[in-house]
């Protein structure tokens, strides 16, 4: 009895620890995590998922103009009218841009935007998001499409951690471990 006891106290700390390291990489080290860059590859077209617009819109713009693909949808209600301006203002063509204007969370970014993909017979996407979104966002697509090959190419703005320390960004960056779990218990989208 007092050994088993003493083997259930010592896994026990032996997962408290492993908890403990988990928790302090998750805290000093979200890029490492949260962010997922597939590097340079070509598609046929750029998905630009809706918030944080500029730098999003800026990085999908950078891509079309080195011609990672030749199209761009722009999904999320509300966001996808700014994201459309960015991209005019950048110098994408409007003939080269489409909205998906319904969505409201990246798990509909995906639903909405791949029945789009599927209607035109798309084989491979680009995803373009906030760094600390990448991980979430390439997995909700590649759940609702395993069909479609995704590829992440995000946005690195507020990536150095001085920037992604302050206040209100790191409220974003840290508030994605709740979500990456809470897409994976409801939706069963597994962030690994």
């Amino acid at each position: 009895m007092i050994r088993k006891r003493r083997r259930i106290l010592r896994w026990a700390g032996i997962l408290g620890i492993v908890l403990l390291a988990a928790v302090a990489l998750a805290v000093f080290f979200p890029q490492k995590i949260l962010c997922v860059d597939s590097g340079p590859v070509q598609a046929d077209v750029i998905v630009v998922l809706g918030g944080d617009a500029a730098e999003r819109s800026d990085r999908a713009a950078e891509l079309f103009r080195n011609h990672a693909a030749p199209r761009i949808i722009v999904s999320g209600e509300g966001d996808d009218g700014i994201n459309r301006r960015i991209l005019l203002k950048a110098g994408v063509p409007a003939r080269a841009i489409e909205l998906e204007s319904k969505s409201r969370t990246t798990r509909e970014n995906a639903a909405f935007t791949v029945k789009l993909l599927r209607a035109e017979n798309v084989r491979r996407v680009i995803l373009v998001t906030s760094w600390y979104h990448s991980r979430r966002a390439l997995h909700c697509f590649e759940h609702a499409a395993p069909d479609i090959r995704f590829y992440s190419r995000p946005s690195y703005f507020a990536y150095a951690g001085a920037v992604w320390r302050r206040p209100e960004v790191a409220r974003r960056v840290y508030l994605e471990y709740p979500k990456l779990l809470g897409y994976w218990l409801c939706y069963g989208v597994c962030p690994f």
